[in-house]
Protein backbone atom coordinates (compact mmCIF):
# COMPACT_ATOMS: atom_id res chain seq x y z
CA UNK A 1 0.00 0.00 0.00
CA UNK A 2 1.53 3.45 -0.37
CA UNK A 3 1.07 6.90 0.89
CA UNK A 4 0.89 9.91 -1.46
CA UNK A 5 1.57 13.28 1.11
CA UNK A 6 0.51 16.78 0.00
CA UNK A 7 2.12 18.93 2.66
CA UNK A 8 3.98 22.46 3.09
CA UNK A 9 5.57 20.57 6.21
CA UNK A 10 6.88 17.04 4.85
CA UNK A 11 9.28 16.90 7.63
CA UNK A 12 6.52 16.14 10.35
CA UNK A 13 6.21 12.59 8.03
CA UNK A 14 9.88 12.41 7.39
CA UNK A 15 10.13 12.20 11.50
CA UNK A 16 6.93 10.01 11.67
CA UNK A 17 8.36 7.58 8.79
CA UNK A 18 11.82 7.26 10.07
CA UNK A 19 11.15 5.53 13.51
CA UNK A 20 9.71 1.99 14.88
CA UNK A 21 6.85 0.31 12.82
CA UNK A 22 6.16 2.29 10.57
CA UNK A 23 10.22 2.76 9.76
CA UNK A 24 10.45 -1.14 9.60
CA UNK A 25 6.95 -1.47 7.75
CA UNK A 26 9.08 0.88 4.72
CA UNK A 27 12.18 -1.68 4.72
CA UNK A 28 9.73 -4.38 4.45
CA UNK A 29 8.35 -3.11 1.64
CA UNK A 30 5.05 -2.98 3.36
CA UNK A 31 4.06 0.31 2.50
CA UNK A 32 5.49 3.21 0.01
CA UNK A 33 5.76 6.88 1.21
CA UNK A 34 5.89 9.74 -0.82
CA UNK A 35 5.63 13.26 -0.10
CA UNK A 36 4.58 16.15 -1.85
CA UNK A 37 5.24 19.90 -0.95
CA UNK A 38 3.00 22.41 -2.92
CA UNK A 39 5.63 24.85 -2.69
CA UNK A 40 7.59 23.20 -5.13
CA UNK A 41 5.13 24.25 -7.53
CA UNK A 42 4.90 27.60 -6.41
CA UNK A 43 5.66 30.85 -9.14
CA UNK A 44 6.53 33.00 -6.06
CA UNK A 45 10.23 33.79 -5.63
CA UNK A 46 9.51 33.19 -1.92
CA UNK A 47 7.76 29.93 -2.20
CA UNK A 48 4.89 31.30 -1.11
CA UNK A 49 1.58 28.93 -1.17
CA UNK A 50 -0.72 30.90 1.31
CA UNK A 51 -3.09 34.69 0.42
CA UNK A 52 -5.88 36.18 1.82
CA UNK A 53 -9.31 35.46 0.96
CA UNK A 54 -11.70 37.05 -1.17
CA UNK A 55 -14.09 38.97 0.24
CA UNK A 56 -12.26 39.21 3.51
CA UNK A 57 -11.72 37.12 6.37
CA UNK A 58 -9.23 36.58 9.08
CA UNK A 59 -6.18 34.32 8.30
CA UNK A 60 -4.72 33.13 5.11
CA UNK A 61 -6.15 30.51 2.68
CA UNK A 62 -3.80 27.91 0.26
CA UNK A 63 -3.52 28.63 -3.10
CA UNK A 64 -5.20 26.63 -5.87
CA UNK A 65 -2.62 26.13 -8.33
CA UNK A 66 -0.02 24.88 -6.10
CA UNK A 67 -2.36 22.80 -4.99
CA UNK A 68 -3.53 21.71 -8.35
CA UNK A 69 -0.40 21.08 -9.37
CA UNK A 70 0.67 18.89 -6.27
CA UNK A 71 -2.28 15.67 -7.53
CA UNK A 72 -1.12 16.61 -10.44
CA UNK A 73 1.93 14.60 -9.24
CA UNK A 74 0.23 12.44 -6.83
CA UNK A 75 -0.90 11.17 -9.69
CA UNK A 76 1.97 10.86 -12.37
CA UNK A 77 3.28 8.56 -8.77
CA UNK A 78 -0.11 6.59 -9.14
CA UNK A 79 -2.96 7.56 -11.42
CA UNK A 80 -5.81 5.48 -9.62
CA UNK A 81 -4.35 7.03 -6.11
CA UNK A 82 -8.18 8.06 -3.80
CA UNK A 83 -7.76 11.90 -2.83
CA UNK A 84 -8.47 12.42 0.94
CA UNK A 85 -8.72 16.13 1.95
CA UNK A 86 -8.42 16.53 5.76
CA UNK A 87 -11.00 18.90 6.93
CA UNK A 88 -13.61 20.15 9.59
CA UNK A 89 -16.94 19.74 7.22
CA UNK A 90 -15.83 15.94 6.19
CA UNK A 91 -17.42 12.65 7.35
CA UNK A 92 -15.94 11.47 10.52
CA UNK A 93 -13.07 8.87 11.00
CA UNK A 94 -14.02 6.01 12.70
CA UNK A 95 -12.64 2.71 12.89
CA UNK A 96 -14.82 1.06 10.38
CA UNK A 97 -14.00 3.80 7.78
CA UNK A 98 -10.70 2.48 8.38
CA UNK A 99 -11.17 -0.72 7.33
CA UNK A 100 -12.62 0.31 4.11
CA UNK A 101 -9.89 2.48 3.06
CA UNK A 102 -7.64 -0.49 3.19
CA UNK A 103 -9.31 -1.64 0.24
CA UNK A 104 -7.05 1.12 -2.03
CA UNK A 105 -3.62 0.32 -2.83
CA UNK A 106 -2.74 4.02 -2.95
CA UNK A 107 -4.06 7.08 -1.14
CA UNK A 108 -3.46 10.75 -1.10
CA UNK A 109 -3.68 12.85 1.74
CA UNK A 110 -3.87 16.44 0.89
CA UNK A 111 -3.33 18.79 3.89
CA UNK A 112 -4.69 21.62 4.33
CA UNK A 113 -3.31 24.75 6.42
CA UNK A 114 -4.12 28.55 7.93
CA UNK A 115 -7.50 28.91 7.27
CA UNK A 116 -7.85 26.16 4.68
CA UNK A 117 -7.72 25.46 1.16
CA UNK A 118 -9.03 27.19 -2.13
CA UNK A 119 -12.54 25.82 -2.84
CA UNK A 120 -11.86 24.68 -6.00
CA UNK A 121 -9.43 22.44 -5.21
CA UNK A 122 -12.24 19.90 -3.93
CA UNK A 123 -12.98 18.94 -7.34
CA UNK A 124 -9.69 17.25 -8.20
CA UNK A 125 -10.49 14.90 -4.37
CA UNK A 126 -12.53 11.74 -3.76
CA UNK A 127 -13.77 12.87 -0.44
CA UNK A 128 -13.23 14.88 2.96
CA UNK A 129 -12.39 13.04 6.42
CA UNK A 130 -12.37 14.83 9.56
CA UNK A 131 -11.25 13.14 12.51
CA UNK A 132 -13.91 14.96 14.58
CA UNK A 133 -15.30 18.01 16.36
CA UNK A 134 -12.34 19.48 17.01
CA UNK A 135 -9.94 22.58 15.35
CA UNK A 136 -6.25 21.47 14.27
CA UNK A 137 -3.22 24.17 12.47
CA UNK A 138 -3.42 21.98 10.19
CA UNK A 139 -4.08 18.75 7.98
CA UNK A 140 -1.27 16.76 9.41
CA UNK A 141 -1.98 15.55 12.48
CA UNK A 142 -5.18 14.26 11.27
CA UNK A 143 -3.35 12.41 8.42
CA UNK A 144 -0.99 11.16 10.54
CA UNK A 145 -4.03 10.02 12.91
CA UNK A 146 -5.38 8.13 10.31
CA UNK A 147 -2.60 6.41 8.43
CA UNK A 148 -1.17 5.13 11.88
CA UNK A 149 -5.07 3.33 12.35
CA UNK A 150 -4.80 1.95 8.54
CA UNK A 151 -1.37 0.52 9.47
CA UNK A 152 -2.17 -1.07 11.92
CA UNK A 153 -4.81 -3.38 9.50
CA UNK A 154 -2.71 -3.88 6.79
CA UNK A 155 -1.40 -7.18 7.17
CA UNK A 156 2.15 -7.85 8.16
CA UNK A 157 2.36 -4.69 9.64
CA UNK A 158 1.95 -6.25 14.12
CA UNK A 159 3.04 -9.35 14.71
CA UNK A 160 0.47 -12.52 14.48
CA UNK A 161 0.21 -12.50 18.15
CA UNK A 162 -0.81 -8.86 18.38
CA UNK A 163 -3.52 -8.71 15.71
CA UNK A 164 -5.39 -11.49 17.48
CA UNK A 165 -5.81 -9.25 20.30
CA UNK A 166 -9.27 -7.43 21.18
CA UNK A 167 -8.76 -3.63 20.68
CA UNK A 168 -10.87 -0.73 22.01
CA UNK A 169 -14.18 -0.61 18.47
CA UNK A 170 -13.07 -3.99 17.56
CA UNK A 171 -15.93 -5.36 19.33
CA UNK A 172 -18.05 -2.58 19.22
CA UNK A 173 -17.23 -2.27 23.09
CA UNK A 174 -14.20 -0.24 24.72
CA UNK A 175 -11.11 -2.84 25.61
CA UNK A 176 -10.76 -4.15 29.08
CA UNK A 177 -8.28 -2.60 31.67
CA UNK A 178 -4.84 -4.52 31.62
CA UNK A 179 -1.75 -4.41 34.24
CA UNK A 180 1.99 -6.30 34.44
CA UNK A 181 4.32 -5.91 37.18
CA UNK A 182 4.55 -5.43 39.99
CA UNK A 183 2.25 -6.87 41.64
CA UNK A 184 1.37 -4.60 44.15
CA UNK A 185 2.81 -0.71 43.82
CA UNK A 186 2.04 2.15 46.63
CA UNK A 187 -0.91 -0.16 47.30
CA UNK A 188 -2.36 -0.28 44.20
CA UNK A 189 -2.89 -4.47 43.46
CA UNK A 190 -3.56 -6.36 40.45
CA UNK A 191 -7.18 -7.82 40.21
CA UNK A 192 -6.60 -11.26 41.87
CA UNK A 193 -8.21 -12.94 39.04
CA UNK A 194 -5.77 -12.10 36.28
CA UNK A 195 -2.91 -14.25 38.68
CA UNK A 196 -5.16 -16.80 38.97
CA UNK A 197 -4.06 -18.70 36.08
CA UNK A 198 -8.12 -19.68 34.83
CA UNK A 199 -8.51 -18.91 31.93
CA UNK A 200 -12.27 -18.75 31.78
CA UNK A 201 -12.28 -16.76 34.86
CA UNK A 202 -9.94 -14.44 33.44
CA UNK A 203 -12.23 -14.08 29.78
CA UNK A 204 -15.42 -13.71 31.98
CA UNK A 205 -13.73 -10.84 34.05
CA UNK A 206 -12.19 -8.88 30.79
CA UNK A 207 -15.56 -9.07 29.36
CA UNK A 208 -17.44 -8.21 31.98
CA UNK A 209 -15.29 -4.67 33.08
CA UNK A 210 -14.58 -4.14 28.89
CA UNK A 211 -18.72 -3.97 29.06
CA UNK A 212 -18.78 -1.73 32.78
CA UNK A 213 -15.90 0.48 31.13
CA UNK A 214 -17.77 1.09 27.87
CA UNK A 215 -21.77 1.26 29.76
CA UNK A 216 -19.61 4.49 32.21
CA UNK A 217 -17.50 5.96 29.26
CA UNK A 218 -19.13 5.23 26.23
CA UNK A 219 -22.50 4.25 26.96
CA UNK A 220 -23.48 5.54 23.10
CA UNK A 221 -21.41 2.36 21.90
CA UNK A 222 -23.98 -0.35 23.28
CA UNK A 223 -26.69 1.44 21.45
CA UNK A 224 -25.16 0.70 17.87
CA UNK A 225 -23.98 -3.16 19.20
CA UNK A 226 -26.15 -6.14 18.75
CA UNK A 227 -25.54 -7.71 22.34
CA UNK A 228 -25.21 -11.36 22.72
CA UNK A 229 -26.97 -13.22 25.55
CA UNK A 230 -23.80 -13.72 27.53
CA UNK A 231 -23.39 -9.86 27.19
CA UNK A 232 -26.62 -9.38 28.29
CA UNK A 233 -26.58 -11.39 31.11
CA UNK A 234 -23.08 -9.80 32.25
CA UNK A 235 -25.19 -6.09 31.71
CA UNK A 236 -27.54 -6.79 34.23
CA UNK A 237 -25.01 -8.10 36.89
CA UNK A 238 -23.56 -4.72 36.49
CA UNK A 239 -26.77 -3.22 36.72
CA UNK A 240 -27.27 -5.04 39.88
CA UNK A 241 -24.65 -4.40 41.20
CA UNK A 242 -24.34 -0.56 41.03
CA UNK A 243 -27.93 -0.14 42.55
CA UNK A 244 -26.55 -2.55 44.90
CA UNK A 245 -24.43 0.17 45.55
CA UNK A 246 -26.96 3.00 45.23
CA UNK A 247 -29.14 1.12 48.18
CA UNK A 248 -25.94 1.08 50.43
CA UNK A 249 -25.23 4.90 50.00
CA UNK A 250 -29.11 5.52 50.42
CA UNK A 251 -29.28 7.31 47.36
CA UNK A 252 -32.89 7.49 45.74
Amino acid sequence: MEFIIISIFPQIFECYFSLSLPKKAIEKGIIKIFLINPRNFSDDRHKKVDDYTYGGGPGMVLMFPPLKKSIDKAKEISKDTHIILLSPSGIKFTQKLAKTLTQYNSITFLCGHYEGVDERIKNYINEEISIGDIITSGGEIPTLIIIDTILRIIPGFLKKEETKMIESFEEGILEYPQYTRPKIYENFEVPEVLLSGNHKEIEKYRKKEALKRTLLLRPDLLLNKSLTEEEKKILKEIFNEFFSIDNKLNIE
